[in-house]
């Protein structure tokens, strides 16, 4: 595990072998060496994972507009980075150099809430993106169906799915930089063929097209799900913190730059969608990209942008794995888990948390488009609710412990800077179907029954378990920081 300054190394070093009448073991020395020796994530690749994670490209969007028109698609893709996505990378930037280690979100919770909440945050999160990744070789398939249609349904479709989830799921197995250095090949094709798009349109834009708006005529609860949906999950990077070069300086600047690249991949195609092609809005479906794209650049161009997108998702896949799979690894070297998720490979990758994250999606792979999404975005709310109040009681409890990266606001900027999204997490919740509450809220209940199951099962040591999940000392790494100061 990866050590933080030295106050917080002491507190965490209290924490192992004899605690509490509990013995703990640390991870084993070949699992250090291992980790150790793993190369780390640049910014390059790190900046590609971020993006795969939150977007994948403009793949999806297109419901937007035909929930609310062009202008209101062009705002929301403006305003909802501002009031969503910006406050949770500015979260993820300063929790993530404050605890640069893997885990991310699930050691915040912890180290704010204790470790029942911790687990709890890393239980919803993980089956969040669990659910998420099933949704992957679904829609690699649906783009590929029109020309082989065998991959419509049946068993052909059964084996495809088995096929492209191991293929994708040993990427993972040879190591993160690997992933990393797949994702940024993955997104320069997909980006390029918009690029490409947005040149051949500009005799045919119509700058008046992109005001069009009808306020009677809008589907709040499509326009507001395809926002979100597409802009979430920054948070995700953090659990990887461990494994990135010099995390401290690399991940804010890498969610600065990604935050561009996404805004940016976002808009660049609207506009061009909307003010090259006259406004139907029952045309703006998923996939009808590609068919502006044939209008405006010829068959060539649709081929290249379906094939894009068909790439895209599997950028999606294996960065949502890598993610998922490295939370569970320090979700072990917290003691959350049993040591044996914190086992690497002979490549450094997590893999337990691999084979655990690739049977979640096989199993989930049933389940449709519209449920997938309805089941991630609820208890994905949940989580992010869990990681507001972790922020906001760190910065209470812990307000001068080291901060790399630090938002430039007081805490009650922070609480009023946290408001708008809290409200949009709660309407996103009142729109969730009842079948969806049902489901969600028993994956939850699981999770609350799961956490006193492992304590039982570390008590009689039935299972080992590397270490303690009790919070470092900030009150030593404070006390540590005054002292030098006055000195």
């Amino acid at each position: 595990m990866k050590l933080r300054s030295s106050g917080y190394s002491r507190g965490l070093s209290r924490h192992m072998g004899e605690c509490g009448g509990q013995h703990y073991h640390n991870i084993s020395e070949e699992e250090s060496a291992r980790s150790k020796n793993v190369q780390k994530v640049s910014i390059v690749p790190l900046v590609f994972l971020i993006f795969y994670e939150v977007s994948g490209g403009p793949f999806g969007i297109e419901d937007s507009v035909q929930a609310a028109g062009p202008l209101l698609a062009i705002v929301g893709f403006i305003i909802f980075p501002i009031i969503w996505s910006i406050p949770e990378a500015l979260i993820t930037a300063e929790l993530g150099t404050m605890f640069p280690e893997n885990g991310g979100y699930v050691v915040w919770v912890s180290s704010a809430l204790g470790p029942f909440w911790g687990f709890q945050e890393g239980w919803m999160k993980w089956l969040s993106g669990v659910i998420d990744n099933a949704l992957y070789p679904v829609l690699f398939l649906d783009y590929l169906k029109s020309g082989i249609p065998a991959l419509g349904g049946g068993l052909a479709r059964t084996v495809a799915v088995l096929i492209l989830t191991v293929g994708l799921t040993y990427t993972n197995y040879r190591g993160l930089t690997i992933v990393g250095w797949v994702a940024v090949f993955l997104g320069v094709f997909s980006i390029l063929p918009f690029i490409v798009m947005g040149l051949v349109a500009i005799p045919r834009l119509d700058v008046s097209q992109w005001l069009v708006a009808d306020f009677s005529n809008v589907d709040w609860t499509l326009y507001l799900n395809t926002l979100f949906w597409n802009l979430n999950y920054w948070d995700s990077i953090s659990t990887l913190a461990g494994e990135v070069h010099n995390p401290k300086k690399t991940l804010p600047k890498a969610l600065l730059y990604a935050l561009v690249l996404v805004v940016v991949g976002y808009l660049y195609p609207l506009f061009t969608g909307t003010g090259a092609i006259p406004l139907d809005r029952e045309l703006w479906v998923d996939g009808y990209f590609s068919d502006i794209a044939k209008i405006l650049g010829g068959i060539w161009l649709r081929w290249w942008l379906q094939g894009a997108s068909a790439l895209s998702n599997m950028g999606m896949f294996i960065a949502e794995m890598s993610s998922d799979s490295y939370q569970l690894l320090g979700m072990a070297e917290r003691g959350m888990l049993p040591e044996f998720f914190g086992k690497r490979s002979k490549y450094g990758t997590p893999l337990i948390g691999i084979l655990f994250s690739a049977s979640g999606v096989l199993l989930l792979s049933w389940m449709s488009f519209q449920e997938i999404v309805a089941a991630e975005n609820f208890l994905y709310c949940f989580g992010m609710i869990l990681e507001f109040i972790a922020f906001i009681r760190l910065r209470m409890k812990y307000p001068t412990a080291p901060r790399p990266y630090r938002i430039p606001l007081d805490t009650l900027g922070c609480i009023l800077m946290l408001i708008p999204p809290t409200i949009l997490i709660i309407v996103v919740l009142a729109f969730a179907s009842f079948k969806i509450m049902v489901v969600s809220l028993f994956a939850m209940l699981i999770g609350f029954i799961l956490h006193p199951f492992l304590n039982y099962i570390e008590r009689n040591q039935w299972l080992r378990f590397s270490m303690s999940s009790d919070p470092s000392d900030f009150q030593g790494a404070e006390h540590e920081d005054a002292h030098a100061l006055i000195s």
